[in-house]
């Protein structure tokens, strides 16, 4: 088993690590696409094909997060319908953006009950570093109910190299100190992999098609298939 006994700083991803989020976009785009499916024409990608398109065109000005989604939404069904979309249709596609910022954020199994145990044990600074919208990812993690068991709130606008080494800088540790817990490979683990910090990877059941790379094992690194595992290398 890994020796994490270094560890001062626990990092916890919010998003599809606390609770579930990316099966809300899926269905979201599902539906989207239904609606955008009848403009489609011979040689024209899918709509979720060209939604993609979009988005990654729109992440450096627009960044992650349900707003940013809304936006590539409309965008690409004005492109994508050659601006013949109707009123109604787009009012409904307005509408799957904005159910997106009222998601329940339901704990996923095992993370309050681990949460509280981790808090109780006084060992570690529990933080939430997460990326996205600020106050979408604010009202997400008030949603929850998991406020209580951290002792600060990191929302980044990427999870870069350089906001990982902020993270340590804010709470006076080293690299070495810190553990990010995450279910993204390119954004909770490559990085932190990268710099000489630790990380425990939990997959989740679905994935940002932005968020899959190659992975790879890593003495530093362990991967885990529950959320409650990770008390395992805590306690």
């Amino acid at each position: 088993m890994i020796d994490f006994s270094q560890v001062r700083l626990l990092a916890f991803d919010a998003d599809d690590t606390l609770w579930d989020c990316q099966n809300h976009f899926d269905r979201a785009e599902e539906e989207y696409a239904g609606i955008l499916e009848s403009y489609r024409s011979e040689g024209q990608p899918a709509p979720r094909e060209a939604l993609f398109e979009v988005e990654s065109r729109n992440m450096p000005l627009l960044g992650y997060g349900c707003k940013a989604f809304a936006i590539s939404l409309i965008e690409n069904a004005i492109e994508y319908s050659r601006h013949r979309i109707s009123a109604s249709e787009m009012a409904r596609i307005i509408e799957l953006g904005k159910v997106l910022l009222n998601l329940p954020a339901t704990p996923l199994e095992g993370v309050e009950d681990t949460l509280r145990e981790l808090h109780h044990l006084h060992r570690y600074w529990l933080v939430v570093f997460t990326k996205g919208e600020i106050l979408d990812q604010e009202n997400k993690l008030r949603r929850s109910g998991l406020l209580p068991y951290f002792d600060d709130v990191v929302i980044v606008s990427d999870k870069t190299p350089e906001s990982y080494q902020k993270l340590c800088a804010r709470h006076g540790v080293g690299l070495e100190e810190m553990l990010m817990i995450g279910n993204s490979f390119k954004s909770d683990v490559a990085p932190v992999l990268q710099l000489g910090g630790n990380a425990i990877y939990i997959p989740f059941d679905a994935v940002w098609q932005h968020e899959v790379v190659d992975e790879y094992d890593h003495s530093r690194l362990c991967r885990v298939d529950k959320f409650a595992d990770i008390l395992a290398y805590l306690k």
